[in-house]
């Protein structure tokens, strides 16, 4: 469930591609080598451009890729402005700025609400614009294909939670979204040939923890609508699927989900275990530590290509100044560190993770 995009910071433009930074630490070699890239994105605990740059910084030595994740710029690209110059403008620093770290750039753009999957991107809704429009879909394609030639990001989603929104959306939706996929993924195959497309599904409802009475569902129908996938992207937060212990998921929480299909690497670019309770929920800083724990083992079966949360620190809730009934703190507490940057046990974990020699 992609909840953060509206916190993504707007810096990273203009000088901030200029910046240099020292490269992530290098792992220390140990037995089992992992498979997985790991990595963050950018969003700060709260609004604070300077405190998201510190972030980076903090992560990155920690990671071998950064996540960058972008809502297409919907009021500028149906105006009619120039695609290109749009991402060299902005998409194009903070690029810059993680390839100045050394790190592999991963690119997922979400062309539907990713606070809410029944709903028109925010940015359409603002503008009465639906992505069942032939234009819309036609921007969105326009974005993708100058975002991948100016990026060139190793590989690229064009669609997210595909089975969440066509669960939840209208019918209509999910149709443009099918359609504006195949679009941009054939637009992006274009502009960079050598860029791994893909879309993400959401495990918890392909396993029935969401809807479905509980019953194993699947993606045989996301296989089938986005045939042009390379990859498969997952997003996966268990313990809103009813896991109350990390050591109940199965070690095949991934690798079924590929049965009966051609192989695919698994690419992880959401997820985590929250450290906080919510409700009748009871979590806690080493629950949160024992999933990491849980999901790594769970990675290594799966033989993933990547590894990402979306954000590295806690969100700091009254800093944000959330609207009545926002699901995000749901997430809030979902980071390695606090909103302090303190470290929590989990972040041990993930760094004894890291330290594994990479080969995929």
């Amino acid at each position: 469930m992609r909840r953060f995009a509206a916190f993504a910071p707007l810096l990273f433009a203009a000088g901030l591609g200029a910046c240099a930074g020292s490269g992530p630490a290098q792992p220390t070699p140990s037995a089992t080598p992992r498979t997985f890239v790991m990595g963050f994105t950018p969003i700060p605990p709260r609004p604070d451009n300077a405190l998201a740059i510190r972030v980076i910084d903090l992560w990155a030595t920690r990671a071998d890729a950064g996540l960058l994740l972008y809502e297409p710029p919907w009021a500028q690209l149906l105006a009619g402005q120039d695609a290109e110059a749009l991402v060299r403008a902005n998409e194009l620093g903070l690029a810059n700025y993680y390839r100045g770290k050394g790190l592999r750039l991963i690119a997922s753009i979400d062309p539907t609400n990713g606070l809410d999957r029944s709903a028109e991107a925010p940015g359409l809704a603002a503008l009465g614009r639906s992505l069942a429009e032939p234009e819309v879909r036609a921007a969105y394609a326009r974005y993708v294909a100058a975002f991948a030639s100016v990026i060139r990001p190793e590989s690229l989603s064009v669609a997210s939670e595909t089975n969440l929104v066509r669960a939840a959306a209208p019918p209509a939706l999910y149709q443009g979204l099918v359609s504006a996929a195949a679009a941009a993924a054939a637009e992006a195959r274009r502009a960079a040939p050598a860029t791994r497309v893909f879309v993400t599904v959401q495990v918890e409802v392909a396993w029935g923890r969401l809807g479905a009475g509980g019953a194993f569902v699947g993606i045989a129908r996301d296989r089938a609508d986005f045939p042009f996938t390379e990859a498969l992207g997952l997003s996966s937060y268990p313990y809103l699927g009813g896991f109350v212990e990390p050591e109940e998921l199965p070690l095949d929480y991934y690798t079924r989900l590929l049965e009966g299909g051609a192989p695919l690497p698994p690419m992880v670019i959401e997820g985590g275990w929250t450290s906080a309770s919510l409700g009748a929920f009871a979590s806690s800083a080493d629950k949160q530590r024992r999933y990491v724990e849980r999901h790594v083992r769970i990675l290594d079966a799966a033989r993933a290509a990547g590894c990402f949360q979306i954000t590295f620190t806690d969100l700091d809730l009254p800093a944000l100044g959330l609207p009545p009934g926002s699901i995000l703190p749901l997430f809030a507490a979902n980071g390695l560190v606090d909103v302090n940057l303190a470290p929590k046990p989990a972040l041990a974990a993930w760094d004894a993770a890291f330290g594994r020699p990479y080969r995929p």
